[in-house]
């Protein structure tokens, strides 16, 4: 009976690192992922930037009078 209960501790253990490992993979995956959404996100509003300032020089649609004046 003692021998029974520890062959199933042992399965149970070889169970649970093998979930360890997988979900480590799967956290790694993600990291990757989030890092690379991070540096896109950076990127486009380095160009949402670049293209407000653009239009900097020219007066902006609220700074225009109305026709009607």
């Amino acid at each position: 009976m003692n021998e029974d209960r520890l062959i199933e501790l042992e399965t149970k253990l070889a169970y649970q690192e093998e979930t360890i490992h997988v979900l480590n993979a799967m956290v790694t995956q993600l990291q990757a992922q989030v890092s690379d959404l991070q540096r896109l996100c950076r990127s486009l509003g380095e160009r949402v930037l670049q293209i407000s300032d653009g239009g900097a020089n020219k007066t902006s649609m609220l700074d225009e009078i109305p026709p009607h004046y």
